[in-house]
């Protein structure tokens, strides 16, 4: 990996290959249409978030924004380049791989972070039992949970190596990375549920407060639509990730083909 002031560079790694979600498995994303196996979306997000970590450091941990739409899928082991233009103070990112624009998006730093009351996200649980995906699961308002998970430094380090991620405020910090927030964010889908093949879309992220190594984390969710569009089933999520029961972390807003349109390979 190379990094320049405009260009960070990394070598894509599927790291849900052996997944539950058959969309990262060579074989059966060929039927929806594509080359191979999918780099998970919130992958590709934390190779985008590492351009606004190293321009402003760990004030972005505690109060950074961040979004981004997957336009056309990443695949291992192939060379993503994200590319960032500073626009007043908002740094425009794309993700470009095999010469096609991969995905797109912002990372900013707010002069006023919205407060966002633990109150009105509900503690939830994750259901008792997973049922196949249908047309309840993800219900218009119907509030969704993980279950909480502590993140140690062994973890954490798992993670960095497995996102390609270099930049050494993670580590000598015992900060957590905000991508590990955004796997959390597709837990709230597969806690709930037992999904077929399904495909994380696009993300937005305000970063309330740092997690930090050791830290409980849990999201709390509420469904804000679930619609058909093209002959793929979305469903959006509007979620709090907390920490420890009583610190915002994150505030989150998360979109996702729960049910695509199976098609031919291209």
């Amino acid at each position: 990996m190379t990094a320049s002031p405009n260009v960070y560079r990394v070598s894509a790694f599927n790291t849900a290959k052996q997944s539950e979600n058959k969309m990262h498995d060579d074989v059966v994303a060929q039927r929806y249409g594509f080359s191979g196996g999918l780099v998970p979306g919130v992958e590709v997000l934390a190779y985008m978030m590492h351009v606004p970590v190293t321009k402003w450091g760990r004030d972005f941990l505690g109060r950074g924004r961040i979004e981004g739409r997957f336009v056309k899928p990443v695949y291992d082991g192939e060379m993503a380049d994200v590319i960032a233009d500073e626009q007043g103070g908002t740094l425009a990112l794309r993700v470009e791989s095999r010469g096609e624009l991969c995905a797109v998006g912002s990372a900013s730093m707010p002069d006023v972070v919205e407060r966002v009351s633990l109150d009105a996200y509900p503690d939830t649980l994750p259901v008792a039992t997973r049922a196949p995906v249908n047309a309840e699961s993800y219900a218009l308002d119907k509030w969704l949970g993980t279950a909480p998970r502590t993140w140690d430094a062994d973890a954490l380090q798992v993670y960095l190596d497995e996102v390609r991620e270099t930049d050494p405020v993670f580590r000598e910090s015992g900060l957590v990375h905000p991508g590990v927030l955004q796997r959390i964010m597709n837990q709230v889908l597969v806690q709930n549920a037992i999904l077929g093949p399904w495909i994380h879309v696009g993300s937005a992220m305000q970063l309330l407060a740092a997690a930090k190594i050791g830290d409980e984390l849990a999201a709390r969710a509420r469904v804000t639509a679930n619609y058909d569009k093209k002959g793929h089933r979305f469903v959006v999520l509007d979620a709090l990730v907390v920490a420890n029961g009583r610190t915002p972390v994150a505030h989150c807003h998360h979109v996702a083909i729960y049910q695509p349109r199976e098609q031919a390979a291209a």
